[in-house]
């Protein structure tokens, strides 16, 4: 689908398309890996995404043969100690924002998804991917370690022992295995990627924008509460989801047999 892009920046494309904001990395000289300069853009540009009420969801995706090859090393090695855990630690705030942001994130993976790349994914909601990408831990290979949240992400996602195996042998795994796991959610043909994510991107725009919303932090704080306390916080964002307009559209809507007009109120 064409876009015109909204917004200019250095080390991304923002486009939007329908009622769905596409960030692309656009940096496929060198991977799409991440710099302290993309780190920005994309805080910036999910400021931009968060202003916007007309907004339904988030792609995440690259340009080129990467979606993301993880850190940009030849910069962060240059760093000195003081900046170098600076960007550390953006990158880190960056990817808890993007699992907490109010709309679902999709990440179309359209190549490598590797080490900072991987942690990238582990962090949005929805996962398509072409069926050429593939997906690892490379931190194994270089004596790192993962700083991005995939020691926690990853497990939460995979499996422990799974986990193990990404991230001690450091291979590159194909999507279709990916899916097995649990991690992605489709995975198409190159040239089917665009399409499959706009149909994602279609199914979640008409939907209540705070009653995924609330969904999305309802199973987010769920992982960290045992049972009976996550059941309590549904409960309790149940009573206040009755005075919600959205709810009472949505039930207006299914008397009267039309399609529901949601505000995200």
């Amino acid at each position: 689908m064409p876009a015109t892009p909204t917004h200019a920046f250095e080390t991304l494309q923002f486009d939007v398309r329908g009622t769905a904001a596409w960030l692309v990395l656009d940096r496929p000289q060198a991977m799409n890996s991440v710099s302290p300069r993309m780190l920005e853009e994309l805080d910036a540009a999910l400021d931009i995404v968060a202003r916007d009420a007309a907004l339904r969801s988030v792609v995440l995706t690259g340009r080129g043969r990467a979606f993301c090859a993880g850190a940009d090393l030849l910069s962060v090695r240059g760093l000195g100690e003081a900046a170098a855990r600076d960007f550390a630690d953006a990158a880190h705030a960056l990817l808890q924002r993007i699992e907490a942001f109010p709309l679902p994130v999709i990440a179309a993976v359209n190549g490598l998804a590797l080490a900072g790349g991987l942690e990238l994914v582990l962090a949005c909601d929805l996962v398509v991917a072409a069926r050429e990408a593939r997906f690892g831990d490379a931190h194994a290979k270089l004596g790192l370690l993962p700083g991005w949240g995939a020691t926690a992400r990853l497990p939460r996602r995979i499996g422990v022992a799974r986990a193990k195996q990404m991230m001690f042998t450091a291979q590159q795994l194909p999507a279709d295995t990916l899916a097995g796991w649990g991690l992605v959610h489709e995975v198409v043909p190159a040239d089917a990627l665009e399409a499959a994510v706009v149909a994602w991107c279609a199914q979640l725009a008409d939907k209540s924008p705070l009653g995924l919303r609330r969904m999305k932090q309802l199973l987010g704080d769920s992982l960290e509460q045992p049972l009976p306390v996550a059941l309590r916080a549904e409960r309790a964002m149940l009573e206040a989801h009755a005075h919600a307009n959205d709810r009472r559209e949505g039930l207006e809507a299914f008397a009267q047999k039309r399609t529901p007009r949601f505000t995200g109120t």
